[in-house]
């Protein structure tokens, strides 16, 4: 059951839309923001940001998660991610295993700039996720 209201969802809209520019894209031209809700209601913004090496680029839910991270927060409620395209946007696979290792029951919610979404719990995007558990020591 998705937990978001509409009023919080419009609030991670507008922090999203607040940095899209930022979105630093000079090859692929894809910006995306997103805006991640802390349990606590703070909400951290993250941006993609490129690299001419592609494999030290960063997405912009990993992005907002490292930024909560590194002020001490890891309990999350959702994670809106913005897009400016016609459909909206998932998180990649390696977006989808930073989210679970924090919540599976996450609210992802993937939305365009005009409003189109789609709203899933993070486990419905990565079934049978790797998690802390899966590890024997």
């Amino acid at each position: 059951m998705i937990m978001i209201n509409k009023k919080l969802k419009e609030k991670l809209k507008k922090a999203a839309q607040g940095v899209i520019d930022n979105a630093y894209v000079p090859y692929s031209n894809f910006p995306l923001a997103a805006a991640l809700l802390t349990k606590e209601g703070k909400i951290f913004t993250g941006v993609n940001i490129e690299n001419a090496a592609y494999g030290a680029t960063m997405c912009a839910e990993r992005t907002a998660i490292f930024k909560a991270v590194s002020e001490g927060y890891t309990d999350f409620k959702a994670l809106l991610v913005l897009s400016k395209t016609k459909k909206p946007v998932t998180p990649c696979g390696s977006c989808r295993q930073v989210i679970n290792e924090f919540s599976k029951e996450i609210d992802v919610i993937m939305m365009t700039i005009d409003g189109r979404e789609i709203i899933k719990k993070n486990q419905e995007l990565l079934p049978d996720a790797f998690a802390k558990g899966d590890i024997d020591q």
